[in-house]
């Protein structure tokens, strides 16, 4: 009774993940600008991938002798980094101005003077 037990929680954990990882392909596929694009790989994606490490560890430490730490090193390790690359990512953007739909909803801030020049930066190896 045990076993049908975490294999149901195993394959729920399985099939939440593969769904939210599609939906967030979808996302980034579909969505019309860069600011929405962020949202597919950097929110459901990240579920998606904790929810199949989370059902991985679940199997593992079930079928073999002691816990596996290894995906829930690799699910924190991917918690932590996601938002902060795709807020990397939002402040490059609005540093290059680039383009947004009018229906995106919230604009992006305006700049101070000395924050953003006239054209990007060249590159100090290049002229």
């Amino acid at each position: 009774m045990f076993y049908v037990i975490l294999e149901g929680l195993i394959s729920v954990l399985l099939i939440a993940g593969g769904l939210f990882a599609f939906i967030g392909s979808l996302g980034m596929a579909h969505l019309r600008d860069f600011y929405m694009r962020l949202h597919g790989p950097t929110k459901a994606t990240t579920l998606g991938m904790g929810c199949i490490l989370s059902g991985s560890m679940v199997y593992f430490s079930a079928t073999q002798e002691g816990t596996h730490l290894q995906e829930m090193l690799i699910t924190l390790f991917l918690f932590i980094t996601a938002p902060v690359s795709a807020h990397m990512l939002a402040k490059t953007g609005l540093h290059q101005r680039l383009k947004y739909l009018d229906k995106t909803r919230g604009k992006p801030l305006e700049f101070r003077e000395e924050e953003v020049g006239d054209k990007p930066v060249p590159h100090p190896d290049r002229d």
